[in-house]
């Protein structure tokens, strides 16, 4: 860790005057105080006080080829000199939803927003309108972002009311977002089948990215599928995480179920600020200017973040399976490896993820919903992350996160990071 006069501890103290806490997302914040990154190329970042941090994070999932991709800075580059944002429309936005269209069929149309939150915040506003309906379900620990239909707990001693789980949103808004368990079909079924005359649509993330991972158990998507179509309500796939990240059909192609929206962004976006929703072709004609769904934005579709999103999905598309292969045998490679060392030190935890995701958990309990995500040792996390820290290792500094591989991460790195995972773990069996 940086000493106490290190930049990182001058900036932060600067931060706080200024920002809330210090940082612009609260998942930034960690003790004693965050690291202030002056750059990144591939899978490191350096510091501003001039140390290297190898990078588990990678933005959250953003960065599936690394940082400072050099296609990516070509292509935005070659966009900021034609002019960064025009307010008008442009033939590469034309290319970018067909491109997505063609990687994901289920979205038969797509509108281009800046963040996840404005796709789900928007998408649900669609599925009410279409559906004539007012309620939505989710799930304990399914993040959709942070506005008022989705900051949504289950209720004390209900699986389904819901409560806010944020000041400044009404109660009147929660009780129009219903709550389920994740990996729970009988409850989610009945919840479904009893409120479908005023069920909109549910919401779910195919993979918890958030809490996690957390992976459908076999089943239940298939599951809520079928039901969803039975009863007349819309599935919505949040795939900010999971979208290009699975694979190239993210997770409904993973998975192969076919919902009826999609939500984008992370990946999508190649590292700058794009997100996207989409899905029917009925439903999305429902937008403005077509329909009375009101959605718009001065910086959607932008020249520059939109120059990102063909040169990453234009990659990753020539490149084809072998992207994904890869990824996903290096993230079986740090799943059975970091199984090995806990068994090694007796510690007990467990290890979730799938394909290029992973995480360990420090509780006894398979973890499969919220509930037996929320049974994990804390503490332990913090120690593992510190130690890890020590090593210039970067992971989540939340336990309730995901960490991510990246096509920029190399064998040996792996192999360096099991031996400090080895010895992290060591330290919490005395």
């Amino acid at each position: 860790m940086a000493g106490l006069d290190s930049r990182s501890q001058q900036l932060y103290r600067r931060a706080r005057q200024v920002i809330p806490g210090g940082v612009n997302s609260p998942v930034r914040n960690y003790s004693p105080y965050p690291l202030f990154v002056g750059s990144a190329k591939g899978s490191k970042f350096k510091t501003v006080d001039s140390q290297e941090y190898l990078d588990y994070c990678m933005a959250y999932g953003a960065l599936i080829d690394g940082h400072a991709n050099a296609e990516i800075i070509e292509a935005v580059e070659q966009a900021l000199e034609r002019g960064s944002i025009y307010g008008q429309p442009t033939e590469i936005e034309v290319e970018l939803a067909e491109l997505i269209a063609s990687l994901m069929p289920s979205m038969e149309m797509v509108r281009l927003v800046n963040s996840g939150t404005e796709a789900t915040m928007h998408a649900i506003r669609l599925a009410r309108a279409f559906s004539g309906k007012k309620k939505v379900l989710k799930f304990e620990g399914g993040f959709h972002g942070s506005h008022d239909s989705v900051l949504v707990k289950a209720g004390s001693g209900a699986t389904l009311l819901g409560s806010p789980s944020s000041e400044g949103v009404s109660s009147e808004v929660a009780k129009n977002t219903l709550v389920s368990r994740f990996n729970d079909e009988k409850v989610a079924g009945k919840i479904i089948r009893d409120h479908s005359s005023e069920l909109a649509a549910v919401i779910v993330e195919p993979v918890l990215g958030n809490i996690g991972p957390v992976l459908p158990n076999p089943g239940f998507l298939e599951t809520l599928r079928k039901i969803t179509e039975e009863n007349e309500v819309l599935l919505i796939f949040d795939e900010v995480i999971t979208g290009f990240r699975l694979s190239i059909g993210g997770a409904q192609e993973y998975y192969k179920i076919r919902p009826d929206l999609t939500i984008l962004g992370k990946i999508l976006g190649g590292g700058l600020p794009l997100s996207a929703f989409g899905g029917r072709r009925d439903i999305l004609e429902k937008l403005a200017p077509l329909g009375p769904v009101y959605q718009a934005g001065t910086y959607s579709g932008n020249p520059v973040s939109v120059s990102a999103a063909l040169a990453t999905l234009e990659s990753l598309r020539k490149r084809g399976g072998q992207v994904y292969s890869r990824l996903e045998r290096m993230g079986d490679e740090m799943r059975h490896g970091m199984s090995d060392h806990l068994e090694s030190a007796r510690v007990t935890a467990q290890v979730n993820g799938v394909a290029s995701m992973f995480q360990l958990f420090f509780t006894d309990r398979p973890v499969t919903d919220y509930h037996s995500a929320k049974s994990a040792d804390m503490r332990k996390y913090e120690k593992y992350f510190h130690s890890l820290l020590a090593s210039r290792i970067f992971v989540p500094p939340s336990q309730f996160e995901t960490c991510f591989l990246s096509t920029a991460h190399n064998e040996d790195e792996l192999e360096a990071t099991l031996g400090a995972i080895g010895a992290a773990v060591k330290t919490l069996s005395r």
